[in-house]
């Protein structure tokens, strides 16, 4: 599907505490070398603050590094699978956190695992074709919630982090091209704590990548060439690195921060958008791609 709309304002909320692998080295059977190989990953963040406190930090950020006046949101939408409690929904404590329980604002959250901001975006994309003007929509983690910090498969893996974008009706044509498949056998899941085959996670990861980028460029008759920059879902650098030489995409098109912050399911994409706008001013065409639980997977082509 396809939607008019303007990317307003991004943001990111990145916690202070930092583990790194050597932190991890001490709880279980691993080293620097082992988790550096095998997924990218050099550290990730460990958050003090709640799931709430951190989309909220992560909106404040994109609201006041873009001077956006947030009495136009009209629509809240927060992905997230870590939140504390099953009600109220994040978004709608977000829209009381951030003054706006006086305003006439929906406010949901969506859980579609690693692909829900992706999801988020369509969604909202869709609503502000109608009555809708203006859309915050947040993709909020705190995977330390349902880590188990004994599984060495696991743990090495996912980091706590928040990023915002903000979305108003516009001229600019954005693409979407969103999936899923029931996860009937518990490859991925999560109950109390996280459980993952890995490598039927990876197989399914590279192949659902490739075919979402070839999907969403063959549907609406674009070529990687009309891509300025691809942001892809930042689970593991071999994933990545897979996708590069599969497609023989540039590699100095594709951003890549997992070394830094680990898997942070639903941020990650767009902790990778804040991160890329706080260099690139100018708007650029961006193809986005998520993978996750349920199994998801999605992508979009969007001005950024």
């Amino acid at each position: 599907m396809s939607y008019k709309i303007k990317t307003k304002a991004f943001g990111k909320y990145l916690p202070k505490k930092v583990i790194t692998n050597e932190d991890l080295s001490k709880l279980v059977d691993t080293n620097d070398e082992w988790i550096t190989t095998r997924t990218g990953i050099k550290e990730r963040r460990k958050a003090s603050e709640d799931v709430l406190e951190m989309a909220y930090l992560s909106a404040v950020d994109a609201i006041d590094k873009y001077n956006y006046d947030v009495n136009k949101i009209d629509l809240i939408i927060v992905a997230t699978i870590t939140a504390e409690q099953k009600t109220p929904a994040i978004a709608n404590l977000l829209q009381a956190k951030l003054g706006l329980n006086n305003k006439q604002v929906m406010a949901f959250d969506l859980n579609a695992a690693c692909t829900g901001f992706i999801y988020a975006l369509e969604v909202a994309s869709s609503l502000l074709q109608g009555t809708f003007k203006s859309a915050l929509v947040v993709g909020v983690e705190k995977m330390t919630n349902v880590i188990d910090f004994t599984d060495r498969s696991t743990c090495i893996l996912f980091g706590d982090a928040s990023g915002a974008m903000i979305l108003e009706k516009g001229d600019n044509i954005t693409h979407f091209y969103n999936d899923s498949k029931g996860d009937d056998r518990g490859i991925l899941n999560v109950t109390d704590k996280i459980t993952m085959n890995g490598p039927r996670v990876y197989q399914f990861a590279v192949e659902t990548l490739n075919q979402s980028i070839n999907k969403i460029l063959n549907d609406n008759n674009l070529t990687l060439a009309d891509i300025d920059v691809i942001i892809p879902h930042q689970a593991n650098i071999r994933i990545i690195d897979t996708m590069i030489k599969d497609l023989n995409i540039e590699r100095e098109k594709v951003l890549v921060n997992i070394q830094h912050y680990g898997n942070t399911s639903a941020a990650s994409i767009p902790v990778t958008i804040a991160e890329y706008k706080e260099e690139v001013k100018e708007e650029k065409n961006a193809l986005l791609i998520g993978f996750g639980g349920g199994f998801t997977w999605g992508a979009s082509i969007i001005k950024i």
